[in-house]
């Protein structure tokens, strides 16, 4: 378990870590295991950050922005690229072949830049609302990048194919087992809906739980049109569905809690 969390920290994250030489099949799965329990740790940092602002009296706006900025940075806006040259990618509207040739490009067209910006935006607007006011909001911080992984645990489950020129999609594809996948997302549940419950109440725990299948079906619907464009996984849709996972879990918050 410890050498997953080491392995998932040193390829998900831009913070030091103990070095990391083993990447293969085995090594990857173990890391996505953990990849969940990354994204909690990165969220107390900008759960960390936002409460300061808040602390400060710097307004609420403020303290969510920099608690997301301190999050994109945290993993080397290395989610954002993904949804960003996959947005560049779908939106040429090219046979799968050409659409990847695309987003492995370095550059960022302007459907990558709307993509960027329009999730940021919503997830800020989101995590500022009213019914996440105070404290909830930080909290919602901490707990929306764990859900937000799930959604490349779910891609990386077994049956999902890679996109023939993908090879971090090689690494992770048709990788994670049936009980991995459970264990995973009812960790996340409980997590999330306890939290949520002791911390705020019975209703922002229920809120928390239906968020999160919510979430899950917002990264079932993306994946599927992503398969049927793309004809399987590649480094960057997994970065689009973390980004997305994440958005649709915030968004549910600020409506449901």
């Amino acid at each position: 378990m410890a050498g997953g969390f080491v392995t998932a920290w040193a390829m998900f994250t831009v913070i030091p870590a103990p070095t990391v030489e083993d990447f293969s099949r085995p090594a990857c799965a173990r890391a996505m295991r953990m990849i969940p329990v990354i994204g909690l740790c990165l969220g107390v940092l900008a759960g960390a950050a936002a409460a300061l602002i808040e602390f400060l009296d710097g307004g609420r706006l403020l303290a969510m922005a920099a608690g997301l900025a301190v999050l994109a940075l945290a993993n080397g806006c290395f989610h954002l690229d993904g949804l960003a040259d996959t947005a560049d990618g779908l939106g040429s509207r090219k046979p799968p072949e050409e659409a990847l040739h695309i987003m492995k490009q370095s550059d960022i067209g302007p459907m990558g830049v709307v993509a960027v910006v329009g999730v940021l935006a919503l997830e800020l607007t989101a995590a500022a609302s009213p019914h996440l006011a105070g404290w909830r909001g930080v909290w919602a911080l901490v707990t929306m990048p764990m859900v937000a992984r799930t959604g490349a645990v779910l891609a990386s489950r077994r049956g999902v194919p890679c996109a023939p020129t993908s090879s971090l999609g090689r690494l992770f594809a048709d990788l994670t087992t049936p009980v991995t996948l459970v264990l995973d997302l009812a960790g996340v549940l409980v997590v999330s809906a306890v939290s949520g419950w002791l911390l705020f109440g019975v209703r922002v725990g229920a809120a928390a739980a239906a968020a999160c299948a919510i979430a899950w079906v917002v990264e079932a619907l993306w994946q599927r049109h992503l398969l049927s464009r793309l004809g399987g996984m590649t480094g960057d849709t997994y970065g689009s569905l973390i980004e997305l996972t994440g958005l649709g879990y915030l968004l549910a918050l600020a409506l449901l809690a």
